[in-house]
């Protein structure tokens, strides 16, 4: 199965019924030590940055576990942001730093200041083959909503432009993650979502064939 890390501010129920229309089965994790009984995990978040601050060292150490036990981790909006170095949004608040760089707040450079939060649908730009957006076509739109970003990095699998490029999702390995909601967003998030979940499979596979 499937955690779904509940810290309090993710959208848990929409995730679960995307997760099902998918026929993948979940469960919400108790404490840091039962992320042992998962295949994979998933760390959603919708809001400020300061809300990841319940994912604690312990939260964080048996992250750190599963991957190098091979357990995938994905993060969705929050999610994303906190699998980077940090956040403008929350200075002196650690993330996760499995990618480098900090997030920083939509609509302050040039041109002119933009509406924040960026709620809505929104294009992306693939800049290269990636498992999560096998079979989505270049220029697909998705849904946003958000005022923080994290910068495009070496590992950013696709971009999105709100008065900059930012990444809209990155992939390295066992770890991914989208800023866009999947799960609210028709389906090319449920494309997205299939991507993942095979690519579990498939990682189970590669490593029983060794």
């Amino acid at each position: 199965m499937i955690a779904l890390v509940d810290y309090g501010a993710g959208n848990l129920t929409s995730v679960r019924k995307a997760l099902a229309a998918i026929d993948a089965a979940v469960f919400t994790p108790d404490r840091p030590g039962a992320l042992e009984a998962a295949r994979a995990v998933i760390v959603p978040g919708v809001g400020h940055f300061a809300a990841t601050r319940p994912l604690d060292e312990g939260w964080r150490a048996a992250m750190h576990a599963g991957l190098a036990a091979g357990r995938p981790l994905l993060g969705i909006c929050v999610g994303l942001q906190w699998f980077f170095d940090g956040s403008a949004e929350e200075p002196g608040l650690p993330g996760l730093g499995l990618f480098p760089g900090v997030c920083t707040r939509l609509g302050t450079g040039t041109p002119p200041a933009l509406k924040v939060p960026h709620v809505g649908w929104n294009s992306l730009t693939l800049p290269r083959a990636s498992r999560l957006f096998d079979g989505v076509a270049n220029d697909a739109q998705v849904y946003f909503t958000h005022s923080y970003a994290a910068p495009v990095v070496t590992d950013t699998v696709a971009i999105c432009e709100y008065g900059v490029p930012f990444s809209a999702a990155v992939e390295r390995g066992l770890v991914s993650a989208v800023q866009f909601h999947p799960e609210k967003s028709g389906d090319v998030g449920l494309r997205v979502l299939k991507n993942w979940v095979q690519g579990l499979t498939d990682q189970r596979t590669t490593a029983g064939a060794r």
